[in-house]
């Protein structure tokens, strides 16, 4: 089975800083594409950053200079540094693992959120 666990989620103040952490289990870690979205209320999901198992990453224009994606193969943990956070930063964050099947295609894992609320 696999399970993405999130954590580092809070109350910060706007300018303040944040680490997210991923953790995984019950798959090949260092073969997945791994990437954070996030939801606020009444919005669509959307992508925040990507690091793909053998690729550079990537940053929705929103959070780009702001944030920073990483991962740790040999903790099967991906992380999101944000830094500069604004109101608008405010949303549940996802972490989703990108699973390859071979000739299946690619299975999707998500965590179950954690979140993160940026205000005065």
């Amino acid at each position: 089975q696999v399970h993405l666990v999130e954590s580092g989620g809070g109350l910060v103040q706007p300018g303040g800083s944040l680490r997210l952490s991923c953790e995984t289990s019950g798959t090949i870690f260092e073969r997945n594409d791994m990437s954070w979205h996030r939801q606020a209320p009444g919005k669509e999901r959307e992508l925040v950053a990507g690091i793909p198992a053998d690729g550079g990453a990537h940053y929705a224009d929103s959070v780009k200079g702001r944030f920073t994606i990483s991962r740790d193969n040999a903790k099967d943990t991906v992380y999101l540094q944000m830094n500069d956070l604004k109101p608008e930063d405010t949303a549940v964050y996802y972490c989703k693992a990108e699973e390859p099947q071979g000739r299946f295609g690619v299975l999707d894992y998500w965590g179950q959120g954690t979140q993160v609320t940026v205000s005065s």
